[in-house]
């Protein structure tokens, strides 16, 4: 039966890390075998729509980059003689899979452990993120280009540079002593491709869809791998309670529309009933981090059904225990606008002044400013203050938001 063309590219995504994960247990060419893993999706993705979908479409797939990778290997001496060398430079349990449509199928656990080698600390966040969306996701270089705003060429020079700074480095899952701090670095990279396609940091469009359901989609296979980590499952929650007001972010122009502002009917009730499912599991699996923390915050939003029914006092509680575990001024700036919504705008001006230090110069810090000088009064105070944080933005539509809100104000 044949399949339509959005069904076999979901298929395909996720396959990729199961595919790629077969071929470098095997062979061990992780530059190599992960090429070879695009050529093959790029065929599947060229013949299955037409062809009809195979029985075994993971086993297909794992052929097929089999084939390729070596052709490419025996394109090359060099690289010919490092394959008859493998057998004696390679740990027997390092690279071992069984050969493509024999045996088991590859462990779903292949994704955390490409994850874990995408994350490696050595690589900086913006190669562990286009390395993770080109492994993992099974994006192509074009589209993780499109997705940074950066040319084609540009990406592909990061992501082969992260392809050389782990290369040799075992395929296997870290040690109990340094998981734990290693699965923080995979959720944060998840995080920051959620946050770029939620809210893109340059460019004219505020919403990436594309990136925050890709991140959405990767986080997912994380918590079927580790259920039991609240942290996971928190930011799988964040992620969802977030998204689901995507829909009502912007106006029809794509003109930014506040939270206070939304059209409250045209968030995702059914996300909004998953993610706070997943919030009040999260909370019961230890004592809560910084997802499970914001998550709980995000759930308080979104079960408000107008805004002035936001439940701010415990949001404000809740941002004092977060600021508390993780102090990070995003997270700090949060709590004051939290504490200006339950002790008035001058309030939230005071306890502002603690952060200048901190946030000098960002832009959002002036936005917040700009927000609680207008509800205090001071018209020309905000004006100044929103001009400012339109200067300091690269988001076309939070800077045409941010001047449309100065040139509002009465003189």
């Amino acid at each position: 039966m044949l399949r339509r063309r959005s069904e076999v590219e979901d298929l395909l995504r996720r396959d990729a890390p199961q595919v790629l994960g077969a071929l470098v247990r095997r062979y061990g060419h992780f530059a190599s075998a992960e090429d070879a893993v695009q050529e093959a999706l790029l065929a599947a993705a060229r013949q299955w729509p037409g062809q009809g979908v195979p029985d075994n479409p993971r086993g297909w797939l794992i052929k097929v980059a089999s084939r390729r990778l070596m052709d490419q290997l025996r394109a090359d001496e060099a690289r010919r003689r490092r394959e008859e060398d493998a057998a004696a430079l390679t740990p027997r349990d390092a690279f071992t899979a069984p050969p493509p449509g024999e045996g088991r199928a590859p462990s779903e656990d292949d994704t955390l452990t490409l994850l874990f080698l995408c994350c490696r600390p050595e690589l900086t966040p913006a190669a562990q993120v286009a390395l993770t969306l080109r492994a993992v996701g099974g994006l192509t270089t074009a589209e993780i280009a499109r997705a940074h705003l950066v040319p084609e060429a540009t990406m592909a020079q990061r992501i082969s540079r992260a392809k050389g700074r782990i290369k040799g480095v075992p395929f296997r899952q870290p040690g109990p002593e340094d998981r734990d701090a290693r699965l923080a670095v995979v959720l944060q990279v998840l995080y920051l491709i959620f946050n770029e396609g939620y809210t893109a940091t340059s460019g004219e469009a505020l919403h990436r869809a594309d990136l925050a359901g890709e991140a959405i989609r990767l986080t997912r296979s994380v918590r079927r791998l580790l259920p039991q980590e609240g942290a996971v499952t928190g930011l799988l929650a964040l992620m969802l309670l977030t998204e689901a007001r995507a829909a009502a972010r912007t106006g029809p122009h794509g003109e930014l529309v506040p939270l206070d502002e939304q059209d409250r009917t045209r968030w995702d009730r059914r996300a909004i009933t998953e993610g706070t499912a997943l919030v009040e599991e999260a909370l019961s699996q230890g004592p809560p981090g910084a997802y499970q923390l914001q998550a709980a915050i995000a759930a308080l939003h979104d079960e408000a059904p107008r805004s002035e029914d936001t439940d701010w006092p415990q949001i404000l509680a809740l941002y004092g225990h977060l600021v508390h575990r993780t102090p990070e001024p995003m997270a700090e700036l949060g709590r004051v606008v939290a504490h200006a919504m339950v002790h008035g705008p001058r309030a939230g001006l005071d306890e502002l002044a603690s952060l200048e230090d901190q946030l000098k110069g960002h832009y959002r810090l002036e936005a917040v400013r700009a927000h609680l000088l207008e509800r205090a009064g001071d018209t020309e105070g905000a004006r100044t203050a929103y001009q400012l944080a339109a200067q300091g933005t690269l988001s076309g539509p939070e800077a045409h938001y941010l001047r449309t809100r100065a040139a509002g104000l009465p003189s």
